[in-house]
């Protein structure tokens, strides 16, 4: 080939590179829009404005709902609660059974992939450049079984090779915090475990309305790098609006008992990343929540709790926000806070914040982390892949304990130099000053 021919076909690319630029929809969003953005967590559509059931009675950790295993305790110290009111003691339910039992519990965690496909005004598939708006969530659910998430490998505080989240929370009840006891003293058993038993089901599709989202081409014009969606339309295009609702991805998926009351569920998203009001202020990447339902025969409320999580291409938001970050984040608070402090009672913390200006209340693992400058996540290489999990809060950070019992002394894991003290006790809405 001559070089004037090479000459000729690079000019060529350039032009074509070029005129996909000059089209840019006005919905059309550059491959480098995310740089700077900060990726979190964040408050599901809890319920969407499903009446709660009173009922008695129950046959689980909390009395009154029909959900995944979990069992309760709680720490002491001195705080206020949501109100500004005094409280000093904190119970919380936890994913799983008890470290007193010495037991092993395997909880099913149907991976449910969501594709993303996006609409024009009048309903019919989209094109841009020749090329459809489809987003394929299908090809992540390997990759994510594969992962340290679900994959054991490893880790320090297991004596056998084990899943990530039982790792976290092995750690956590290191020295004896059964069932919230910080006195016990005594190590937790090699054969406590909890473990996830991943099961791929039906791939779902969601469709996006036009005017509900905006989308980023790869470099190569093919679609897509990353679709923004409106935080709102997601949450109703997500859940189901009725007992009988079908048309969602978790009503289809409940009612083809592909996801129940005992497992935890995943809705696993491509790079789809939402925005509140603003596009510019985007990007929650997962968020973890239940949908609430009544039981046919009226004796308990069924919670299905799931999480929505997005794959995160390495590079959109830098190399330490990628692959999995946003999924084990969620999948650890459902471990710490499975329910969501629903009751407004069981997961609810003094309040805490962190210097990157976070102020919560709940016993949510992995936001005190998510928004720090560095340690955010703990790289795994597996089969030549580097994931990225994100380190959590222990309870003993919540718990403003001094020596931390969990392993090492920690306050978090899996690096435990990413914290290094318990939160201090803040006043109502995180005033200024410590109050302990």
């Amino acid at each position: 080939m001559t070089r004037t021919l090479l000459l000729l076909l690079s000019t060529a690319a350039f032009v074509a590179a070029t005129a996909r630029a000059e089209a840019r929809e006005p919905d059309q969003l550059t491959r480098s829009f995310l740089v700077g953005k900060k990726p979190h967590a964040g408050d599901a559509p809890q319920l969407l404005g499903k009446s709660p059931i009173v009922v008695n009675g129950g046959h689980s950790g909390l009395a009154g709902i029909d959900s995944v295993v979990n069992f309760t305790g709680q720490y002491t110290y001195p705080g206020f609660d949501w109100q500004g009111n005094p409280q000093s003691v904190w119970p919380w339910a936890m994913v799983g059974r008890s470290p007193r039992t010495n037991a092993t519990t395997v909880i099913g965690a149907p991976i449910i992939p969501v594709s993303i496909d996006m609409r024009n005004a009048d309903g019919t598939p989209r094109y841009v450049n020749g090329q459809r708006l489809y987003m394929d969530a299908t090809k992540y659910v390997w990759p994510v079984i594969d992962s340290p998430i679900f994959r054991p490998i490893k880790w320090a505080t297991s004596l056998i090779p084990t899943q990530y989240l039982d790792a976290l929370f092995r750690a956590q009840f290191w020295n004896g915090a059964g069932d919230g006891d910080f006195d016990r003293g005594d190590r937790i058993s090699e054969a406590w475990h909890t473990w996830l038993l991943p099961a791929p089901r039906t791939p779902r599709v969601m469709q996006l309305a036009a005017g509900t989202y905006q989308f980023a081409l790869n470099d190569d014009g093919t679609c897509c790098a990353f679709v923004l969606v409106d935080a709102n339309y997601f949450g109703n295009a997500l859940f189901p609006a009725t007992t009988d609702d079908t048309t969602t991805p978790i009503g289809a998926a409940e009612h083809a008992h592909e996801m129940t009351t005992k497992d935890i569920s995943t809705f696993l998203f491509p790079n789809t990343f939402l925005y509140e009001g603003d596009p510019s202020s985007c990007c929650i990447v997962g968020y973890h929540s239940f949908d609430m339902e009544p039981d046919a025969q009226g004796n308990f409320t069924k919670f299905y709790v799931m999480d929505f999580a997005s794959w995160v291409t390495p590079g959109l938001f830098g190399d330490s926000f990628s692959d999995i970050t946003a999924m084990s984040h969620e999948l650890a608070e459902i471990f710490n806070d499975p329910f969501v402090s629903f009751d407004g009672v069981h997961n609810q913390t003094q309040w805490w914040s962190m210097d990157w200006g976070i102020c919560q209340d709940n016993l949510e693992v992995g936001d005190v982390i998510e928004g720090l400058p560095t340690g955010v996540s703990y790289p795994v290489t597996i089969d030549g892949f580097t994931y990225h999990p994100q380190n959590e809060a222990l309870l003993q950070w919540f718990a403003g304990e001094k020596p931390s019992r969990a392993w090492h002394g920690a306050y978090s894991f899996p690096d435990t130099t990413v914290l290094t003290a318990p939160a201090p006790s803040l006043p109502l809405n995180c005033g200024a000053g410590p109050i302990n």
